[in-house]
């Protein structure tokens, strides 16, 4: 993560920080709109570490918004690792969440709001039917997933 914190720094990036080795990284971007900052980082990926990875990128504020409450209070004060954020690279088709939902077991929970897929996996995650790669086939594009204590460190990071 520090050699990624670096590149991300020289790339022009400010304040560079991220959050255990997760892949996440809070940082100033300036005046940069969100698909140049993708469009960038993607670019250091490629250039610095020698491979291409997919970009998932959102603004401080709205980082704040999902780090405010989820719709699954519950399951965030009592299992919040089971309490997963999940971000999509591109727009989500409106039927998203009961095309996912068709797949949940073991009493899991699903709800879209904005751009925000939340699941409450009730049970397991290792054990669900919600895989990584079947959120990516529904969503269209790379979708990534962070439980709820890493939203909220996040948020903190961020000054919320």
């Amino acid at each position: 993560m520090a050699e990624l914190c670096a590149a991300a720094s020289d790339a022009g990036f400010a304040d560079v920080k991220s959050y255990i080795n997760s892949g996440n990284l809070v940082f100033e971007a300036g005046k940069l709109k969100t698909s140049q900052v993708l469009a960038l980082l993607e670019k250091v990926m490629k250039s610095e570490f020698g491979f291409e990875v997919d970009i998932i990128v959102r603004t401080a504020l709205e980082w704040t918004k999902y780090g405010a409450g989820s719709p699954f209070p519950g399951a965030a004060r009592s299992r919040p690792h089971l309490l997963l954020l999940g971000l999509s690279k591109l727009p989500c088709g409106s039927d998203i969440a009961a095309r996912l939902g068709e797949r949940a077991v073991q009493g899991e929970k699903i709800k879209v709001a904005g751009d925000a897929i939340w699941v409450d996996f009730a049970a397991s995650v290792g054990k669900s039917k919600l895989t990584p790669a079947w959120f990516d086939k529904i969503a269209g594009s790379p979708v990534t997933m962070r439980n709820w204590n890493t939203i909220l460190k996040l948020a903190e990071m961020l000054g919320s």
